[in-house]
């Protein structure tokens, strides 16, 4: 949201043939400055016999120009019914934080550390829950699509690769968003 200020100038006149001061008021422009806050986020979204849903909303501080850092939350829903007869539902959710660097205008690096509490159900029937932490490094592409809104992509790669994550084997995450300064 950007605000704009206005401020106002007064000037004091003496009218001809009075001894009473008049006043007159004149508006000054002020253009908006802008703000060291953007905010923005993710929606995951996977739809099948593997189906799962997920929002992450972030917020972050430009501590300078070209340096940011943030925090970010996630939720997601997963049901799996690639088993027949089985289906596992579960949600997840865990949060983040964040900096990032921009090397060029539109480029920019990118590490974030984030814990994530997973749930999961075996066939047996019995709950398991645990954490998972991930340390994610890796860089982002971002173009301007209007004066404060943008899109952005990345890939990271965990390099953790905790033996509790879905996400073990190696490979980048991808991940497509949309920012908005305010």
């Amino acid at each position: 949201m950007m605000t704009a200020i206005g401020s106002y100038a007064q000037d004091t006149i003496v009218a001809k043939n009075s001894k009473r001061p008049v006043s007159q008021e004149s508006s000054v422009y002020q253009p908006p400055k802008e703000s060291k806050f953007y905010y923005g986020g993710y929606l995951n979204l996977t739809l099948g016999n593997y189906t799962a849903i997920g929002v992450e909303p972030l917020i972050a501080y430009k501590i300078t120009p070209d340096f940011s850092s943030g925090a970010i939350l996630s939720y997601e829903y997963i049901s799996d019914n690639r088993n027949s007869g089985y289906s596992d539902k579960t949600s997840n959710y865990g949060a983040s934080i964040f900096s990032r660097y921009r090397v060029l205008p539109q480029f920019y690096l990118h590490a974030q550390f984030s814990e994530m509490k997973y749930n999961t159900t075996n066939s047996d029937g019995y709950n398991s829950h645990f954490w998972v932490p991930f340390l994610l490094l890796g860089g982002g592409f971002s173009q301007q699509i209007s004066q404060n809104t943008w899109v952005n992509t990345q890939i990271l790669f965990d390099v953790i690769q905790n033996k509790n994550s879905p996400y073990s084997s190696g490979e980048p995450f991808y991940s497509v968003g949309f920012g908005v300064g305010f």
